[in-house]
């Protein structure tokens, strides 16, 4: 059983203020918290009052929390604010770096670290300095420093970003869209200003006028949402862009108002996993975790064609069918049979409403498509685009709605003619 720890009861006054702060605390860390939660929380504690921490515990619960994925935040929020003896220092160790190499976390360790990020702040904790610390100093230093901080942070690649430039990336990456335009259907609305006569409600009018048309009922064409299909590569080339772009997706696929019908995630290197279900979940952290989890080849190797051969085989019909767009990451480099990587992208082309392929190795200015693959997969494309920063993905986001945008695509396409 838990020790019990007793908890001190100041003033009201004081207890409204420390109520408000935590409310602050859980907002930073996530939980959508408004004021208007904030005197719900104030009321129902003068209400029902409490006489142990327990007591108290669960009223702030169950004004603050109304997901699943927020009980462990709320819990150790609680823990850290709520008069824990050693909650500074539990907090300072938190922030602190995790060893180079790990890859997962645990639940509890990951709702802690937002906790502490939370409560302290801009309070980071000083790392000490190494050879690599002063070389990304170095470099943050030689950037123009006409740019903001922000645009400084949207130009940089994601593999030279520092884990406090990572973090804010993310936060960054979470408040972009992908509005999409619908699609004309040949099925019809009513409308005043209609190209197409609507002969039914014209007719039927008319039997209500003796048989006399006085006036004509008009349609234009409904509109649909088509479906977003994305195929991000998981191989150990891609690490570090995939995470990104998978924080991106998450976003996506949780945004109101975009136009997506629905969003499909796959992720491949060895072998294609479907991670749908897992964008669901509102908790990013928990999201991308439970992806990781599943997608047991992740910093592997790639095969890149018989991927895309699984996906033509058993998915393709099931999520292709409304017209989607298709969101192809990956660099390219397959190692597989380039003729039959070419005749699975065809496939998939042919599947598809619109292919746009975004490849981090267009980063490079030099970048030239001689790797076999690439050359396998340009051909069948509707759009070749960089996806290395946040400013490629805000570019995305402009360009997918325009059915003219190549991206790099016919500029690669006449380095390739003999």
């Amino acid at each position: 059983m838990a020790e019990y720890i007793p908890l001190e009861i100041p003033d009201e006054p004081k207890l409204a203020r420390n109520i408000l702060h935590f409310a602050r605390a859980l907002r930073r860390a996530g939980l959508p918290v408004g004021p208007g939660r904030v005197i719900d929380a104030i009321r129902a504690v003068e209400a029902a009052g409490f006489t142990d921490r327990m007591d108290f515990y669960w009223t702030l619960h169950a004004c603050f929390v109304n997901r699943p994925e927020h009980r462990i935040v709320f819990a150790q929020i609680f823990r850290l604010y709520w008069r824990d003896p050693r909650y500074l220092e539990h907090m300072m160790s938190m922030m602190l770096p995790a060893v180079r190499g790990v890859q997962e976390e645990k639940p509890a360790l990951s709702a802690e670290k937002r906790a502490a990020q939370a409560l302290l702040g801009d309070s980071m904790p000083e790392l000490p300095e190494t050879e690599e610390s002063e070389e990304a100093t170095r470099i943050e230093v030689d950037a123009s420093f006409t740019l903001s901080h922000e645009e400084k942070l949207k130009s940089l690649d994601f593999e030279q970003m520092s884990l406090a430039e990572i973090a804010e990336a993310k936060r960054m990456i979470a408040r972009l869209s992908l509005p999409v335009r619908p699609i004309p259907s040949r099925r019809g609305i009513a409308a005043h200003t209609g190209r197409r006569i609507d002969w039914r409600r014209t007719l039927r009018a008319s039997m209500r006028q003796g048989g006399e048309i006085r006036d004509i009922a008009l349609l234009k064409p409904r509109p649909r949402w088509p479906n977003l299909v994305v195929l991000c590569d998981i191989s150990g080339s891609m690490s570090q862009y995939s995470r990104m772009v998978l924080h991106f997706l998450h976003a996506v696929a949780n945004e109101k108002g975009a136009g997506w019908a629905k969003v499909h995630a796959f992720t491949f290197g060895t072998r294609l996993t479907n991670i749908t279900r897992h964008l669901a979940n509102r908790d990013v952290d928990a999201a991308l975790r439970a992806a990781g989890a599943e997608a047991q080849d992740w910093e592997g190797g790639t095969r890149i064609g018989q991927s895309l051969h699984a996906f033509n085989r058993d998915w393709s019909r099931r999520v292709m069918g409304q017209g989607a767009v298709v969101l192809l990451i990956t660099d390219g480099l397959d190692r597989d049979d380039a003729g039959a990587l070419g005749t699975e992208m065809q496939r998939l082309h042919l599947s598809a409403r619109r292919l746009i392929w975004l490849n981090p190795l267009l980063r490079w200015d030099g970048f030239a498509p001689k790797a076999q693959g690439i050359r396998a997969m340009l051909p069948h494309v509707d759009s070749f685009r960089a996806s290395h920063s946040i400013r490629s993905l805000e570019d995305l986001a402009e360009a997918i709605s325009r059915p003219d945008d190549s991206g790099e695509k016919l500029r690669l396409m006449r380095m390739m003619e003999p």
